[in-house]
């Protein structure tokens, strides 16, 4: 089966004619990841925006809802789940509680802390968006075989695991 030729393939293929020395085959792969990332990123920000959510936010409201009922976490639960600051999980939990989609009450276990817990009308949001993110994440992948999207995954977590 021939494979249509695409952007990733022309740069690879100057470098090669420029420089035949070197071994562009992961350039190839990192080139097709960060191009998918980039087209994909701004779908899923379309997709969620429609809930009135960024990405950012929707990754809050999700982490909560796959935390399980009561869907409560700590602020530092969540910000090492996301991988970000404590200034920047307060922003984004700052919008969302204005928002009416997450509240936050003082944690029982621990005077200084907090806990942050989907609303009613947070869950409804999630729920909603995560289908329709899926929606669009299927339709990514529609090309693929179920066996060859399982292939996928199982190669792309052997690439981050060796980063």
């Amino acid at each position: 089966m021939t494979q249509q030729q695409d952007a990733v393939d022309a740069i690879e293929a100057q470098w090669n004619r420029e420089r035949p020395d070197l071994d562009t085959a992961p350039m190839a792969v990192f080139g097709r990841i960060y191009r998918i990332t980039r087209a994909m990123g701004d779908e899923m920000e379309r997709t969620y925006g429609r809930y009135g959510l960024s990405r950012g936010e929707f990754d809050v409201v999700a982490a909560l809802r796959r935390s399980g009922e009561p869907y409560t976490l700590s602020p530092r639960e969540l910000s090492a789940t996301l991988m970000l600051t404590s200034g920047g999980m307060t922003g984004r939990l700052d919008k969302l509680e204005k928002a009416g989609l997450v509240g936050r009450t003082p944690d029982p276990h621990d005077r200084r802390g907090l806990r942050v817990s989907l609303t009613e009308q947070g869950l409804d949001v999630v729920d909603r968006a995560v289908t329709a993110g899926l929606e669009v994440q299927h339709r990514g992948v529609e090309g693929l075989s179920p066996e060859e999207l399982v292939l996928l995954g199982d190669l792309l977590r052997r690439v981050m695991a060796g980063l």
